[in-house]
C-alpha cells in the first residue's frame, strides 16, 4: 500500500477518469428518463440507487490506486472461492424470479454473484498466465488445463442459473486472455475443435426452450412480432425513430409509452437512440470507443507481463458485454440480457465494470510512477 503523497495524485490516469466521468453522467441523464414517472413524480428511485452506485464505485477506483495491482491480482484466489460459494448458494437457496436464479437480496440492494465472478476470473487468469513462464512458440495443450478448468467451474454454475448472456461473457473473457497470451497453431485447433462440440452438446441438450426460442428469433423476429420477436423489433423501431437528432429528453414515446421492455437495463441505449438520435449515439459511442482504445493502450504500455494481462483482461470484459449488448438492440444478435457497461441500470454490474475501470487506472499509474 502507497502513502497518499503528490506522486499518486500527479500520475493518476486522468484521462481515464474523465472519460469515466462523463460516460456515468450521459448513464444517469438516459435513467433519468427512463425511469422518469411524470412531471411531479421527478426522479424515480432507480435513479437515486444508481447514483449512489456510481459514489460507491468512484471511492472504491481511488482506494484501489493506493495497492500495487500484483497484489489485487494475488486477491482473486480468494475471491474465486467466495464467488463460486456465492454462485453454488444461489442455485440451492435462492427463489427463482422470472425463471432465474441469480440475485442474492442484502438488503440494501441485490447482488448478483455473476458480475463480480467475471472480474474475478480476470484475476486468477492473470495469475496463471503470468506467473509461469514464457513458452516458446505459444501455449501448449498441457499448459492450458488450469486456466480451463478454472473457467468452466463458474461458467458452469452460471449457466444453470440460468444465464446465457454472462456465461458467453465469460467464455469470452477466457478466450480473449487466451489469445492475447498466444497459443500455439495445434493448440488452438484442437481447442476450436472442442468449443463447435460444446456449442453442438449445448444447443441439443443444455439450452432452455427459451433460450432456443431466442435465438430463432433472432433469425426471423418477424415470425413472432407480439411475443419473442417483441423486444428486437420495438428496440429497433426506437433507436431508428430517433432519426438525426433525436425526440428530445424525456420525449421518447417508445419508452415512455411502454412499448419497450426492459428500458433501463438491457435496452438502454435504445432510449438514448430515440431521444438523442444519430448524433448522440455518435458521441456516446465516441467516448465509449476512447476509454476500450485507452484501455488498450494502458495494457500495451505496462511495466510488465502481469499488468498488460490484467488490463487486457479489463478491457475484454467491458468491450464484449459493449458489443453483446448494443449488436443485441440493433437486431445483429439474440436477446441474451447482457447489460451496456456503466450504462445500463444495476449495482453488482456498475460496480464491477468500476473496479475494473480501477484496475486499469491502476496499471496506468504504477508504469507512470518512477522505480522506487
Amino acid at each position: 500500500m502507497k502513502p497518499l503523497d503528490r506522486q499518486l495524485f500527479k500520475h493518476l490516469d486522468w484521462v481515464m477518469l474523465l472519460l469515466l466521468l462523463v460516460i456515468s453522467a450521459l448513464a444517469l441523464v438516459n435513467l433519468y428518463s427512463s425511469s422518469h414517472a411524470g412531471e411531479d413524480l421527478g426522479a424515480s428511485s432507480l435513479f437515486y440507487k444508481q447514483f449512489f452506485f456510481f459514489g460507491v464505485g468512484l471511492g472504491v477506483i481511488l482506494v484501489l490506486q493506493l495497492f500495487e495491482y500484483q497484489r489485487i491480482a494475488k486477491t482473486g484466489w480468494i475471491l474465486y472461492v467466495m464467488v463460486l460459494l456465492l454462485l453454488v448458494y444461489t442455485w440451492f437457496f435462492v427463489e427463482s424470479v422470472s425463471g432465474a436464479q441469480r440475485w442474492i437480496d442484502l438488503g440494501l440492494f441485490n447482488l448478483q454473484p455473476s458480475e463480480p465472478a467475471k472480474l474475478v476470473l480476470i484475476l486468477v487468469l492473470t495469475c496463471c498466465y503470468a506467473s509461469g513462464p514464457v513458452v516458446s512458440g505459444g501455449y501448449r495443450l498441457q499448459d492450458m488445463v488450469k486456466p480451463i478448468a478454472l473457467t468452466i467451474i463458474p461458467f458452469g454454475l452460471i449457466l444453470i442459473q440460468p444465464d446465457l448472456g454472462t456465461a458467453l461473457i465469460v467464455a469470452t473473457i477466457f478466450i480473449s486472455m487466451t489469445l492475447f497470451v498466444r497459443l500455439r497453431w495445434s493448440t488452438l485447433a484442437t481447442l476450436s475443435g472442442i468449443a463447435v462440440t460444446c456449442i453442438f452438446i449445448g444447443w441439443k441438450f443444455l439450452l432452455k426452450p427459451y433460450q432456443r426460442k431466442r435465438i430463432e428469433t433472432f433469425l426471423n423476429p418477424e415470425a413472432d412480432p407480439a411475443n419473442h420477436g417483441y423486444q428486437i423489433l420495438q428496440s429497433k423501431i426506437a433507436v431508428g425513430s430517433g432519426e438525426l437528432f433525436g425526440k428530445g429528453f424525456l420525449k421518447g414515446t417508445q419508452g415512455h409509452l411502454n412499448f419497450l421492455p426492459e428500458r433501463h437495463t438491457d435496452f438502454a441505449f435504445a432510449v438514448w437512440g430515440e431521444e438523442w438520435g444519430f448524433a448522440g449515439a455518435l458521441f456516446f459511442l465516441s467516448c465509449y470507443f476512447f476509454m476500450l482504445a485507452w484501455g488498450v493502450h494502458v495494457a500495451m504500455t505496462a511495466r510488465d507481463r502481469c499488468g498488460s494481462i490484467l488490463a487486457f483482461g479489463c478491457v475484454s470484459l467491458i468491450f464484449w458485454q459493449a458489443v453483446i449488448n448494443l449488436f443485441m438492440i440493433m437486431g445483429f444478435l439474440p436477446v441474451v440480457g447482457v447489460p451496456l457497461p456503466l450504462f445500463s441500470y444495476g449495482g453488482s454490474s456498475v460496480l464491477t465494470n468500476m473496479v475494473a475501470i480501477g484496475i486499469l487506472m491502476n496499471v496506468r499509474l504504477q508504469s507512470n510512477l518512477p522505480n522506487r
